[in-house]
């Protein structure tokens, strides 16, 4: 196991004296791909309600693997290299504090991993910004504690380096594998991908699902456009006599175009105030393709009203504008 971790920590320095290569790290999983560990934390002094729910997910990574991601510490220090070797230290996150920790510091607080079969001899040395864990798609972010790999009992069951560039991360794919062959060439390289494409990857099914639904609500407004532009000019076609005799009497090309606009208009907010009722109702079943966004948001649903009737004004303007041009004399013989 020692042997396994020296390899480790060689590879990695290895890395980062590549060109380009701004800082480098490795963990046990890389972060939001669905893959973690959990385990029920060991708190002493815990409440009575704390120890109902004690579970925790764990990292077991390399010092530089908050800065690496850009993770933040927002209370006490991050991990070090000295922690590699030293007696076990952890980093938590700020849903870890407030989970455990609610009403004071949980700088210096001992935790234990693995239940209460195990010392709480982990002393917590800093705390991190909540991030995106197991999932960019979960709800809540749970608890999380960030170990010294070197100090993972079990050991490590599969490695990824993480390695922040000055370029295109995947221009360097060749020089990492051969320094990855260089170091043991026996040694396989699974995969190099970026984490932006990690993300893609998780969301590949939602998109596919989210471009159908854009199709189809495009082909929908298509036929709802064509759908009014026909029953409008069928009503205008019908008043052709009242519009003549309005005409005759006077009456103004604007009006007669605010009058026939105004029939398009009440028919879309009609439909509009339908839709969004029944959207309201039924948006709870497509809340788990929604990220970053509510149901109901607020901004989404007014963008939607003024696109229908953005539409329904365009879909009727045509037949107002005809109607604004008949000639008073052709209208009054018009059978």
């Amino acid at each position: 196991m020692t042997r396994s971790r020296g390899f480790t920590g060689d590879l990695l320095n290895d890395f980062r004296r590549l060109p380009g290569v701004r800082s480098a790290a490795l963990s046990e999983f890389p972060i939001g791909i669905g893959s973690w560990h959990s385990t029920t934390l060991v708190i002493p002094g815990a409440t009575a309600a704390q120890e109902k729910d004690l579970d925790t997910c764990y990292f077991p990574v390399d010092p530089s693997f908050l800065p690496t991601m850009q993770i933040p510490i927002v209370l006490g220090r991050g991990l070090e290299q000295r922690d590699l070797s030293s007696p076990r230290v952890a980093v938590v996150t700020e849903q870890f504090a407030k989970k455990f920790f609610p009403d004071e510091s949980p700088l210096g607080r001992r935790i234990g991993l693995g239940g209460s079969k195990n010392p709480a001899d982990i002393e917590i040395v800093g705390v991190a910004k909540t991030t995106v864990y197991n999932s960019v798609k979960e709800t809540e972010t749970p608890p999380v504690v960030y170990v010294p790999y070197t100090q993972n009992g079990p050991g490590l069951s599969r490695v990824h380096f993480e390695l922040r560039t000055a370029g295109d991360p995947l221009a360097l794919a060749n020089a990492v594998r051969q320094t990855v062959h260089k170091a043991n060439a026996s040694l396989p390289v699974s995969e190099i991908s970026t984490q932006a494409a990690w993300v893609e990857r998780t969301f590949s099914q939602e998109r596919t699902f989210a471009y159908l639904c854009a199709c189809f609500a495009g082909l929908a407004l298509a036929i709802a456009c064509v759908g009014l532009y026909g029953t409008m000019a069928y009503a205008v076609a019908r008043r052709t006599n009242e519009i003549g005799i309005r005409m005759a009497l006077g009456a103004e090309r604007r009006r007669i175009v605010w009058m026939v606009l105004r029939e398009v208009l009440a028919l879309g907010g009609a439909g509009m105030a339908v839709g969004l009722a029944v959207a309201w109702e039924t948006s709870r079943f497509v809340r788990a393709f929604l990220f970053g966004i509510q149901p109901n948001d607020p901004w989404a649903i007014a963008g939607s009203a003024f696109v229908l009737l953005a539409v329904a004004y365009l879909a009727g303007y045509a037949p107002a504008w005809k109607a604004s041009r008949i000639d008073p004399m052709a209208a009054l013989r018009h059978e």
